[in-house]
């Protein structure tokens, strides 16, 4: 079975991906900015090493013999960080770097977690243009990820296949794992969506283990009374409980 590089693997997300990823036998490049910070995130399988997923150099050296990456990076960590240091083509970059340095590696396979401000939201407007929904103090957070998936479609005739999930919904730490979720568009689901990280990470390697979803975005999500599709370790599709 392939291996798979994280970028973020220190992150909630990054975290719950890695996990994943081994609970399937993958072997894993956990890649952060500083090991030094993640004493316990190199277990069995888990390789952790430095680098920066805004350099195509860094990207291609990490990746060099992994089939397949996930980008989970984000420069923000909550409101109370401010905006000062934020830089507005982050993830632009992320994405530029990404695709050029995992076709040097030989990566074919890029899924990347996005953000569900961008949706669209009843009314038709993304959900970050609405400040009664969305604070109005996060919004170049948001901007600027919305840029980062403009330029994966910008790009999307390269060599790397990529798909971008965005979890549509309240996304909760610490969740259980149920493996069922829902793949929808570009709105955000009626109701109350909801999703755990563990749930998005097996949306994310099921995209790894048999690709669905080629260069678009789509939104991930669950009900607390329902389920989604099922899939099995190999990526075999399972029962679909509604």
């Amino acid at each position: 079975m392939g291996g798979i590089v994280v970028f973020g693997a220190g992150g909630r997300a990054g975290r719950a991906v890695t996990a994943e990823a081994r609970g399937r036998g993958h072997e894993v490049t956990a890649v952060v900015r500083d090991p030094a910070r993640y004493p316990g995130l190199a277990t069995a399988g888990v390789t952790v090493v430095r680098g920066d997923v805004t350099d195509a150099e860094s990207v291609a050296r990490v990746a060099g013999g992994r089939c397949a990456a996930v980008h989970t990076v984000s420069p923000f960590s909550g409101p109370e960080q401010g905006f000062d240091s934020l830089d507005p083509t982050f993830f632009v970059k992320a994405a530029d770097a990404l695709l050029d340095g995992l076709a040097v590696a030989g990566a074919k396979r890029l899924v990347a977690v996005g953000l569900g401000a961008n949706l669209l939201g009843a009314d038709g407007r993304p959900v970050m243009d609405d400040p009664a929904v969305f604070p109005a103090e996060i919004r170049p957070f948001a901007l600027a990820h919305t840029a980062g998936l403009a330029r994966l479609r910008e790009r999307g005739d390269g060599p790397v296949d990529w798909v971008m999930l965005t979890p549509a919904g309240f996304l909760e730490h610490g969740g259980e794992r149920t493996g069922r979720y829902r793949v929808g568009g570009e709105r955000v689901p009626g109701g109350e969506p909801w999703l755990s990280y563990a749930d998005l990470a097996v949306a994310v390697i099921d995209e790894i283990d048999r690709p669905v979803r080629h260069r678009e975005r789509v939104s991930v999500f669950s009900f607390r009374e329902g389920a989604g599709t099922t899939w099995d370790q190999c990526g075999e599709r399972g029962k679909n409980h509604i």
